[in-house]
Order: C-alpha cells, then sequence, then structure tokens
C-alpha cells in the first residue's frame, strides 16, 4: 500500500459515523412508580412490625415501556415502608429515595434510578441501626434539594438534612430532641408541608408530648405546633395547626 493510499483510508476513517449510544427510557422519560418485590426473612429486625423485608426495587418508567429491577446482594435490604418518588435533580424527571440496610451496617438512605444507585448517606454502622425518612424538597431556596430523616428514631433521635448536588448528598445539619417513629409502627408520623410560608418538616419530640415544625429561615428553626395525637398530626399535615 503506498503512502497516499494509507492517507486516504485514515481520512475515510476519520469521517466515518460512530453509532450513537442507545437511550434508555430512564433516560428521558418519567418514572411513574416504584415498588418493592422480592419478601425476605434474612434481615430479622422487626423494627415496622414484622420479619419481611426486599430484596429486589422494580420501577416502572411509563406503563407497558420499560421496567428496571434493582436487586440487592444478599447481605442487603430494603428495610422500608415503600419507595418515595422525588425529583432530587430537579430535572422534572423523579427517582426513588429508598431506605436500604446491610446486615453488618445498618441503614441508609439511598436513591435510585433506572441506571442504577445514583447516590446514598453512608451507613449508620451496626446492625439493626434504622432510619426515617421524612421528605425531599428545597428547604433553603438555594436550587438545590434537600433530603430529611430522623437517625435511629427509637435511639440517638437526631433530624440530619443533607443536600443533593452534583449527584452526590451532603449533609449539611444535624438537629437533635426529633423523632418520627416508634419500634413495631408499620408507618412514619409527619413529613413536608408547605401552609404559604415555604417548606417545613413535621415531626414529634422525642418523648411523643408534642409536633415540633422545622424550617429554614437565616437558620434552622423549631417551633412547637401543638400537643401530639394522630389527630394532632393530620390535622398539622393539612396545614390547620
Amino acid at each position: 500500500m503506498t503512502p497516499r493510499s494509507v492517507a486516504a483510508l485514515a481520512i475515510v476513517l476519520c469521517v466515518y459515523p460512530i453509532a450513537a449510544r442507545p437511550q434508555h427510557p430512564w433516560q428521558n422519560e418519567p418514572l411513574v412508580s416504584a415498588e418493592y418485590s422480592e419478601p425476605t426473612a434474612r434481615y430479622p429486625h422487626w423494627v415496622l412490625g414484622d420479619q419481611i423485608e426486599y430484596g429486589a426495587l422494580v420501577l416502572q418508567y411509563l406503563p407497558g415501556r420499560a421496567e428496571y429491577t434493582i436487586r440487592l446482594p444478599e447481605e442487603r435490604v430494603f428495610e422500608d415502608i415503600k419507595p418515595r418518588l422525588v425529583d432530587v435533580d430537579n430535572d422534572g424527571k423523579r427517582e426513588a429515595m429508598v431506605v436500604e440496610s446491610h446486615r453488618d451496617k445498618g441503614a441508609r438512605l439511598a436513591i435510585y434510578n433506572g441506571g442504577g444507585l445514583i447516590a446514598a448517606t453512608p451507613y449508620i454502622g451496626t446492625r439493626f441501626r434504622w432510619l426515617a425518612p421524612i421528605g425531599a424538597v428545597d428547604l433553603d431556596g438555594d436550587g438545590h434539594i434537600e433530603i430529611a430523616y430522623i437517625d435511629r428514631p427509637h435511639l440517638a433521635k437526631v433530624l440530619r438534612i443533607w443536600r443533593f448536588k452534583d449527584s452526590s448528598l451532603t449533609e449539611i445539619t444535624a438537629l437533635p430532641g426529633l423523632t418520627n417513629h416508634r419500634i413495631g409502627e408499620n408507618f412514619i408520623t409527619g413529613g413536608t408541608r408547605n401552609c404559604g410560608a415555604g417548606p417545613e418538616l413535621v415531626v414529634a419530640s422525642t418523648d411523643w408530648q408534642n409536633i415540633v415544625s422545622v424550617r429554614y429561615d437565616d437558620g434552622w428553626a423549631r417551633e412547637t405546633l401543638s400537643r401530639f395525637s394522630p389527630t394532632a398530626m393530620d390535622q398539622a399535615m393539612a396545614c390547620k395547626l
């Protein structure tokens, strides 16, 4: 082959079109549902009232179009009530926020889409230690989503707030003396609300005597809304307190 032929071949190879990478539904279509599957008793914590947790998370993108199953290894389970659909990166498409637990390290909060794990907090560090999510919302108006949960609601009772930014979670504050779950209950108390003055987190005092609101106003502030009762908590979440 002459030098001219080699040059011509190089030119042909350079201009040959490169095939586009395939687009998956989770990249450009909405997540419409998420649910746990594959029940298992391999992590017998009983914190939610029974020994059944889940080994897989099923994500549905547009009914009938695409379904993705996130299956955990044997040492981990989804120790949770249900997945929460949240738009953590403000791109108009939701992700799944879940609690998963490791047999030796306890719980962590994690964010998934159809491609797998996006981000997660560190594990608490000890077997049979759990966290209870509150919600995900831009609490301080900076354009980034904050994710809040109670770290060990039966022991440490610390509200932790993490900011999702640049595909990672960074803890921005920790507030002691708050809780949102009692051992054996199959639900989490409180959540997020916006009654016209900005987003708030609604939880309980550690002794379950009061309903407490936490919001950002040039700093993290807490306010007692009323004495605690299930009815009063419903009223608080409906902006009637």
